[in-house]
């Protein structure tokens, strides 16, 4: 099987784990993913709040790219990026006259990386090939808030208790639980400008899952993931709390579970270490 593929920039710098546990764990079940050609910054973090324009035809220009590569499906693993995507293809496809002229025919099917690997065969391929069950891994599921809302433009239909991630670790063979703050935002981009704010968001996060039980914490956004992940320690000294809880893609531990030898190399780039835990539980 091969797909178009659309990585991001967060996936070619801060969250180059992301990006290469999902080439990895592709490279697994037998999907070839091509990346786009000239691809360029979807203005996911700014344009919306900025120019209008610029929202659409950044985003635009990555359909345009893709759809002449004919492949059916574009994969996109960042939320924010799927997101961004998915507005500009409801502009080209809605209005009669568009902002931004571009050739676009609404070929593609844009779909973010949970969906695809649930959406079909591959979810029963991945649970065939699991060679090191997450048994006693105790985690929780965090989608935030840009795979699923606003639903009219994700096309989410249980944006407000989505249920795939879920599933995929159940199926990993991990003790998923159940909490209330799987869409609950993290603050996103305003870790840039009001980072008190996001220490303050991330701080309820953090609480509900320990709250929860939780061990872990899964998510498929890397701005969720940086903020969890870089902002413990600072949460932590706030709080007067000692918070350890690793923040992983459902991409790595996918990788884990499936006995990807690479799967040491993406954990030292978190700044929770997870190896204590998995050591813990006998998955290192």
């Amino acid at each position: 099987m091969r797909v178009s593929y659309y990585p991001g920039c967060s996936l070619h710098g801060t969250a180059r784990e992301y990006d290469e546990s999902t080439k990895a764990i592709c490279a697994l079940l037998d999907i070839e993913l091509k990346e786009l050609k000239d691809w360029s910054c979807c203005g996911a973090s700014a344009a919306h709040s900025s120019d209008k324009f610029l929202s659409i035809a950044l985003p635009a220009r990555n359909l345009a790219i893709a759809e002449k590569e004919n492949e059916e499906d574009l994969v996109i693993p960042c939320a924010a990026c799927y997101q961004r995507l998915k507005m500009a293809e409801k502009e080209l496809l809605g209005n009669p006259q568009p902002i931004v002229d571009v050739d676009y025919k609404g070929k593609l099917k844009i779909t973010h990386l949970l969906d695809f690997l649930y959406d079909s065969a591959l979810f029963q391929k991945i649970a065939a090939k699991i060679k090191r069950p997450l048994t006693c891994l105790k985690t929780v599921c965090y989608y935030g808030c840009l795979t699923m809302r606003p639903p009219k433009i994700t096309d989410a239909k249980d944006y407000e208790d989505p249920q795939k991630m879920d599933e995929l670790m159940m199926v990993l063979g991990a003790e998923n639980l159940f909490w209330s703050y799987k869409t609950d935002c993290c603050g996103g981009s305003l870790v840039l400008t009001r980072p008190d704010i996001v220490r303050k968001l991330c701080g309820k996060l953090l609480e509900m899952a320990k709250e929860a039980g939780a061990e872990a914490l899964i998510t498929a956004c890397p701005l969720c993931q940086g903020n969890l992940d870089t902002r413990q320690r600072e949460i932590s000294e706030e709080l007067g709390k000692d918070y350890y809880l690793p923040i992983f893609y459902f991409t790595e531990l996918i990788g884990l579970a499936l006995g990807h030898p690479e799967f040491t190399k993406w954990l030292g780039r978190h700044l929770v270490d997870p190896g204590k835990l998995l050591v813990s539980k006998g998955l290192l």
